[in-house]
């Protein structure tokens, strides 16, 4: 599904942050990067997504076969690859409501695809917002403004669930969070998974691979991925830190 080569990046104007990622992630898996503060790791998930402000200087970003290095972000949106951010943005004036149906009918008319129904999007927003506990007066609410940091990740799974991408990135989405939070957007995450699509975690701690199983464990290091495990590797990491591998 996505292939990555050699990809080296840098800030526009700036320093090289990324000096030769290698990655491979196949439909069906989880694959979770970890790392130290100013590794590269939210580089590398906003080079996937397309974000101007990032250079890339050398190497591939594959996804489904085709080198998407020059598509614009919202191509690459409509191509199945969603992310969520770190630090969303808010919107006054536009509801989560009025946002996803918004992005799930660009997504539809990219694809030559007619609007979707109310009905069948209402049936669509009922059952994810059950899944993660999200009520009726919530999705009025004016796009993140105003929210907690859970209620900015919890709305970031419900998006997910909503659009079905094929590649979700997920960066951060544990910061913040309490315990309960935590457990309910593990939920929405597994409940996303299957066999035809994939997801990418950026995170700094093991906690949330206790909910969320990973297939692989990435450690990103000075721009670069510096070991890969199974999840027992997220587990020396919390034991040990950062500094075995560094040294």
């Amino acid at each position: 599904m996505l292939t990555i080569k050699n990809l080296h990046a840098k800030i526009q104007d700036g320093a090289e942050i990324l000096k030769g990622i290698n990655l491979q992630i196949n439909p069906g898996e989880v694959h979770a990067i970890m790392g130290p503060n100013g590794a590269g790791k939210s580089t590398l998930s906003s080079v996937i997504a397309g974000k101007e402000e990032y250079e890339v200087t050398d190497g591939e970003v594959n996804f489904e076969g085709e080198n998407i290095v020059e598509d614009a972000p919202e191509d690459r949106a409509h191509k199945g690859i969603f992310m969520s951010f770190q630090y969303p943005v808010e919107i006054p004036g536009v509801s989560v409501t009025n946002f996803i149906k918004a992005a799930i009918n660009e997504t539809r008319k990219a694809k030559g695809e007619e609007d979707m129904g109310a009905k069948e999007m209402l049936g669509l927003i009922r059952e994810n917002s059950e899944k993660l506990g999200i009520k009726k007066d919530f999705l009025s609410r004016s796009l993140n403004e105003g929210f907690s940091g859970g209620e900015k990740k919890r709305n970031e799974i419900f998006q997910m669930l909503m659009l079905n991408p094929k590649l979700a990135i997920l960066d951060e989405t544990d910061s913040g969070l309490d315990i309960d939070a935590l457990r309910i957007v593990a939920d929405g995450v597994n409940s996303f998974k299957n066999q035809g699509n994939a997801v990418l975690l950026i995170t700094h701690y093991q906690r949330l691979l206790d909910y969320i199983q990973p297939d692989f464990v990435h450690v990103l290091a000075d721009g670069k991925i510096i070991k890969t495990g199974d999840k027992t590797l997220a587990l020396e990491l919390e034991e040990k830190g950062y500094d075995w591998l560094l040294n």
